[in-house]
């Protein structure tokens, strides 16, 4: 058994290699960058009703598709390009979601000109620094809290779309706003601040 192998780990990564690694470089290191903000906001909306496991394996599909998550790009999407990306098997083929991703691109940037970045305004939901939990189990996990609610209520106000408080909570899990590491995974020391 090699060393990657033998840490402890988050027992929800165990699926595949794309998952292992995601979690040990991703999942939970806090995010300033807005460009990266953006793609996981595209991808855990995309999510809505299925598995991050799924999205993962659609990653790469995704930031073809998507150019790059550039949220400038996305935000100009024609509707001739929306039928295009509705015959993408690289991605999630729902118009509801496409469409959204093009919206929330457009709001992404009010934002922007309101905070000075996407990111100076995500982090003030949580005091801008990343709120420390100490998970032993799985089922001691959240599916949403008082500051995810707030913030997915304050998207939605701003007509963010497909983005309620358990896909923010989602969102704030992977982009470090949150830390929920089980305290026995070796990146939960990692990623504390």
């Amino acid at each position: 058994m090699s060393a990657t192998e033998q840490k402890s780990r988050c027992p929800w990564c165990l699926g595949f290699p794309e998952y292992v690694s995601y979690h040990d470089t991703e999942w939970g290191v806090p995010v300033y960058d807005d460009q990266i903000h953006f793609e996981f906001l595209v991808l855990e909306s995309a999510q809505a009703g299925l598995s991050w496991a799924t999205i993962l394996k659609k990653r790469a599909g995704y930031r073809r598709a998507f150019a790059d998550f550039d949220y400038q790009v996305v935000a100009e999407f024609p509707e001739s390009y929306v039928q295009e990306l509705l015959q993408d098997a690289g991605i999630i083929r729902n118009v509801l979601k496409i469409r959204a991703a093009i919206s929330n691109a457009q709001r992404f940037m009010e934002v922007q000109q309101e905070f000075g970045s996407f990111s100076n305004y995500i982090w003030g939901f949580v005091g801008n620094k990343p709120i420390q939990n100490s998970l032993r189990t799985m089922g001691e996990a959240l599916a949403t809290t008082p500051e995810s609610d707030r913030l997915a209520k304050d998207l939605k106000k701003r007509g963010f779309k497909f983005l309620g408080s358990t896909t923010i909570y989602a969102h704030m899990q992977a982009t470090g706003l949150v830390n929920d590491h089980l305290v026995d995974c070796f990146r939960y020391s990692q990623v504390k601040t």
